[in-house]
């Protein structure tokens, strides 16, 4: 199993447009939605339009 990409940035747009965003999470897209675990615990979304994920460092090899 390959690990789960990491964002600094993380941005969930909804169906109805409205977005929600967190910081510094791990995350797995799925065909049902997205699911993220991040400091406040995990989240799973269902109404995914699409996601916007960035990372701002370097990976460690």
């Amino acid at each position: 199993m390959s690990p789960m990409p990491h964002a600094d940035t993380l941005t969930v747009v909804h169906h109805d447009d409205t977005r929600t965003r967190f910081k510094d999470v791990r995350y797995q897209l799925h065909r049902d939605g997205i699911r993220i675990w991040s400091a406040e615990g995990e989240h799973a979304i269902t109404d995914v339009l699409m996601t916007h994920a960035y990372r701002h460092r370097e990976t460690a090899a």
